[in-house]
């Protein structure tokens, strides 16, 4: 639909150029790079990413002691179970020789009655 007014080539020119005059206005406006504001903003952000990396690096640190102490934890685990096994095997071999010397007897006992 077209404006009831029909403007001319000449004011719509001239709408563009006031239109790019303001442009040009607002970027003169825009603060220079060593204004105050500027370069406190910058130092802002400049102290964000340091935290930031910082951050990162103590959770890589934390995440690096974690893995460290799951692996000594799990190398105490295995040579628990190790010692354990170990154990279990020397107490069947005591109780198998208490039961053989307790066969022992009883044989002996069996063949003296009888003989």
């Amino acid at each position: 639909m077209r404006d009831f007014k029909d403007k001319g080539l000449s004011e719509r020119l001239q709408n563009a150029a006031r239109a790019k005059q303001a442009l040009v206005q607002k970027l003169r406006e825009r603060p220079l790079a060593d204004d105050p504001a500027i370069l406190q903003r910058k130092a802002e952000r400049a102290a964000i990413v340091a935290a930031r990396e910082a951050r990162a690096s103590a959770k890589a640190l934390e995440e690096k002691g974690r893995a460290e102490q799951a692996a000594r934890e799990s190398e105490e685990r295995a040579l628990q179970a190790m010692r354990q096994a170990e154990e279990d095997e020397l107490r069947r071999a005591q109780l198998e020789a208490e039961q053989k010397v307790a066969r022992d007897a009883r044989y002996a006992a069996r063949k003296k009655r009888k003989g």
